[in-house]
């Protein structure tokens, strides 16, 4: 059977799943060759402490890295970063303390991220390892805990876009501008919570660094990976990391590894099955700026220079635009010039090396010189920590890679993004310009999205617990994008006295007040795409348990929410190809204010053969097997991995927050 890269790089570190060749939507247990943590490894030695572990079951595949919070000073911060470090030297993990980079710089630059590997992150921007030919995706605190407990965590195998890359961008034009762009052309959620492959022509002539700007920035436009083929650029740039760290007595792949990563590169099959293809030209692409305050909004550079949108406050800092190629750029434009008077420009490299380089080539002295703030090699600003927040009425431009209000500083700011060149010039000039205005540029969506596939007729074994067949009145939930505070609202989510009871009679309050009065156990919920959009917090699953709901249906997930769902044992399966025929039937009941459509005609599910049926119509999902099975029986993965270590069962927590 043919397969997308993501699909058969998850076959390559498979430890539990089909016996078969993998595919879109197969549940799966995934051995990652690496997993990082930041500062929230202080969280996940809770959560692995409290499932009762006490040994890391492989050392080398923890990577701890601090890197969010390192201007603090508080004792409290310090102590756990303390706590963190003595953590690691007993468990003997690789650990990285403050000031030595950002973590996702750190997994590149340091050898932990090889092509067709695996590796994950506990943050959401590790789709940035698919630009050296990994998967590279993030996971949730709880996922963080069974790796270090188990080495595996489970994962649902995504579907998978394909975006053809043409031509080659003109000069001064970056990754970073790419990815703005298709964050902005194709910005109805087109990749949610999908797996990229990049290839075409036009890759071979992006920089290693640009490639890292457009797989990292990918997170904000919704794919969970982004990955780019292995070429000469690729080897180029591992083998410049295999000689830095020899140097350093350190050995993460061999000589040979680059010959046959360069001779045998992973590649997807000619006729594996894709969801859709996009074709982007990059001779069309030039500057844009994402925003005000969202990534799905761009305007091009020679419209904002037009519009001259004046500026209190720069930045170039971040893990996908402080790297050296991007100091570069800003250097080439500060250089003879100033900050403006009343603006802040603050740099921060994305690592310790990164800076030393561009100190030892003069890149650095120039932005000092020019009025640039410096900061520490962390996310800083970026995260809405440390100096240089945005303040209420400011408006700041930064190549960071998320602008969501309030993210940066103050909710009452307004912030932009866009590429290195593009902060510098407008940090000399005092708002937001270039330094060379491009002529607009036809940029049109090509965008072809090809028929879902009906799954193949496969049946599976139900293990002993787990409800082989549901059946239950249809309860229908028309809208996509029902988001957790829908769900289950903030009043009541730091709540430390809500028992099961009291949340079965608050669930779904912020969609409709009448759900919880007119619904009863034993429903069948099915929804719109995209459910569970939103916060984290888990209560918008253990609510439903509590109301007795079996399962939820829907077009597609929120990938948190399904984490979270099958993390506390919850089921919900995707069919897509229900709610077109849903929607059909109830188009009446829809246009009316009736929120939460009841009908009496039963949807019934058959677990061993993927079939939901309702009214006589049969509709495919993707076989659940023991990977998902396992996790509903023993009612949630905290359990499953107690039982893997021989501890006794687990209380399932209703009541946890975000």
């Amino acid at each position: 059977m043919a397969q997308t890269i993501v699909e058969k790089i998850a076959q390559a570190h498979i430890a539990a799943g089909p016996h078969r060749p993998l595919r879109a939507g197969d549940f799966v247990s995934i051995r990652p060759l690496h997993a990082m943590t930041h500062d929230n490894t202080s969280a996940v030695m809770s959560k692995f402490k409290g499932i009762g572990a006490t040994r890391i079951q492989d050392p080398r595949q923890l990577v701890f890295a601090l890197d969010h919070d390192i201007q603090n000073q508080d004792e409290v911060n310090l102590k756990k970063y303390r706590a963190i470090e003595a953590f690691a030297r007993q468990h003997g993990v690789d650990f990285h303390p403050a000031g030595s980079g950002i973590g996702h710089q750190i997994m590149i630059e340091r050898g932990y991220v090889l092509p067709g590997s695996f590796v994950v992150a506990s943050d959401s921007h590790s789709n940035m390892y698919g630009a050296l030919g990994a998967t590279g995706t993030p996971i949730v605190r709880t996922d963080a805990a069974a790796v270090w407990a188990t080495g595996e965590f489970w994962w649902q195998v995504p579907r998978t876009i394909q975006v053809v890359l043409e031509g080659r961008l003109p000069d001064g034009v970056s990754g970073k501008d790419v990815i703005i762009t298709l964050c902005g052309l194709y910005n109805h959620d087109e990749a949610l919570n999908a797996a990229i492959e990049f290839s075409g022509p036009g890759v071979e002539s992006l920089s290693m660094d640009d490639r890292f700007s457009i797989a990292n920035m990918s997170t904000e436009w919704g794919p969970i990976a982004a990955w780019f083929p292995v070429d000469d650029v690729t080897i180029g740039y591992l083998r410049a990391v295999y000689k830095r760290l020899k140097e350093q007595g350190i050995q993460r792949f061999t000589e040979n590894d680059l010959h046959l990563w360069r001779s045998y590169p992973l590649l997807p099959d000619r006729d594996a099955t894709y969801a859709a293809r996009i074709t982007l030209d990059l001779s069309h692409v030039v500057p844009h700026v994402s925003g005000p305050d969202t990534v799905q909004t761009m305007q091009s550079l020679a419209e904002m220079e037009h519009k001259r949108i004046r500026i209190q406050k720069a930045y170039l800092v971040s893990c996908v635009n402080s790297r050296l190629s991007d100091l570069q750029a800003a250097a080439s434009v500060l250089r003879g010039n100033m900050v403006a008077p009343g603006v802040k420009f603050y740099i921060g490299a994305a690592s310790a090396w990164v800076q030393k380089q561009a100190e030892e080539k003069g890149i650095w002295a120039v932005l000092l010189e020019a009025g640039a703030i410096p900061l520490p090699p962390s996310c800083g600003p970026c995260i809405g920590l440390g100096t240089g927040l945005l303040e209420k009425g400011e408006v700041g431009i930064s190549a960071t890679n998320r602008n969501f209000k309030g993210r940066m500083g103050s909710r009452e700011a307004q912030c932009y993004l866009a590429s290195p060149e593009v902060v510098a010039a407008s940090a000399v000039a005092g708002y937001i310009t270039g330094r060379r205005i491009f002529d607009a540029r036809l940029l049109e969506r090509n965008y072809e999205v090809y028929p879902i596939q009906s799954q193949t007729s496969e049946r599976v074994d139900i293990l002993p617990g787990f409800p082989g067949k549901i059946a239950g009145r249809l309860v229908f939930l028309p809208p996509d994008n029902i988001n957790t505070d829908a769900i289950y609202g903030k009043d009541y989510t730091y709540r430390d006295d809500m028992t099961p009871e009291m949340m079965a009679r608050v669930i779904m309050q912020n969609y409709d007040p009448q759900f919880a009065s007119r619904t009863q156990a034993g429903d069948v919920v099915v929804a719109g795409f995209n459910f569970g959009t939103g916060s984290s917090r888990e209560q918008a699953v253990t609510c439903l348990k509590a109301k007795g709901i079996p399962l939820i249906v829907a077009g597609s997930f929120s990938q948190t929410y399904l984490r979270n769902a099958y993390n506390n044992g919850f089921l919900c399966i995707e069919v897509p190809e229900l709610l077109p025929r849903l929607r059909d039937e109830f188009a009446g009941a829809i246009a009316s204010p009736e929120k939460t459509i009841i009908s009496e005609d039963k949807v019934a599910i058959d677990f061993t053969s993927g079939t939901l049926t309702w009214r006589e119509e049969k509709f495919s999902f993707p076989p659940l097997g023991n990977v998902p099975q396992s996790l509903v029986v023993a009612g949630g993965v905290e359990n499953v991995i107690a039982k893997k270590l021989g501890l006794g069962q687990k209380e399932s927590a209703l009541v946890s927050g975000d």
